[in-house]
């Protein structure tokens, strides 16, 4: 998996209106210094998301948000800067993907929902329903039952867990499916709580980054990876406490991450 997957494309001229204040602060009075700054501690990918699912990643993290004082319903990705590109067409990107490789799971988890009104959560559902038309499946569905004869059939399949969502929200997306729907030959399923996601990713906070202006995300990752390739090749996937079925990094065209996580399966 990908860890804020959509970081490849932050506008530095758009920061994020619910950031702390001290970032406002800096940003209104110092944007030719800070922006540059933050920008490389908000990178956390390089490659489009086309690109990640071609080098193999099948769970994309997505911090969805709305812009602060934007009267358009426009949705974009977050984390610190919007980005250049919507939500929307983002999905579409993924479809695309997914319809010339028809035996691929692609998991996306919907999280942060910043800025989001009703009114804006019901324009979401509506864009991913637009995009994958009858392509969803009944909510409540067992993995066990789900994934072999599906494989079996060469169906194309999007599981979306959305993580985080204001009261209701689940509720509005798991509105779509109806067991009716469940010979669609593109499937759209819900399960949150089906996985145990591991991020290995870096954090920092403001005042780190502010301390370490010539530092970046990138670097302290990269010199991470001879550890995290250790601790991955440690683990086991599998349905029991101490398993992990996805790992999510940074920069997951380096050093063969892909590669490592993939060969996990080879334990099962």
């Amino acid at each position: 998996g990908s860890h804020d997957t959509m970081t490849y494309c932050l506008d530095k001229r758009s920061v994020n209106g619910n950031e702390s204040k001290l970032l406002k602060y800096l940003n209104k009075w110092l944007p030719c210094i800070v922006r540059p700054i933050i920008m490389k501690w908000s990178t956390t990918q390089e490659l489009t998301v086309t690109e990640q699912l071609e080098a193999g990643v099948r769970y994309l993290d997505f911090r969805i948000a709305h812009k602060a004082n934007d009267p358009s319903v426009n949705l974009y990705f977050v984390h610190m800067f919007y980005t250049t590109v919507t939500v929307q067409d983002t999905l579409w990107q993924i479809l695309r993907w997914l319809e010339t490789h028809p035996r691929e799971v692609v998991i996306l988890a919907c999280r942060n929902f910043d800025g989001l009104t009703k009114k804006l959560h019901h324009h979401l559902v509506a864009r991913i329903k637009e995009v994958f038309q009858s392509k969803l499946c009944p909510r409540y569905v067992s993995m066990r039952s789900f994934f072999p004869p599906f494989f079996k059939n060469n169906i194309l399949r999007i599981l979306l867990i959305p993580r985080g969502a204001r009261s209701g929200v689940n509720a509005m997306l798991s509105s779509f499916c109806s067991p009716q729907r469940n010979t669609s030959c593109h499937l759209l399923i819900f399960v949150s709580g089906k996985f145990f996601v591991a991020g290995i990713n870096l954090t920092e906070n403001l005042i780190y980054i502010l301390g370490h202006p010539f530092g970046s995300l990138k670097k302290i990752t990269l010199q991470s990876l001879p550890c995290l390739k250790i601790w991955i090749k440690q683990q086991h996937p599998g349905s029991q406490k101490d398993c992990i079925n996805i790992i999510a990094g940074d920069f997951i065209g380096n050093d063969d991450f892909v590669k490592y996580v993939i060969e996990l399966n080879e334990k099962i």
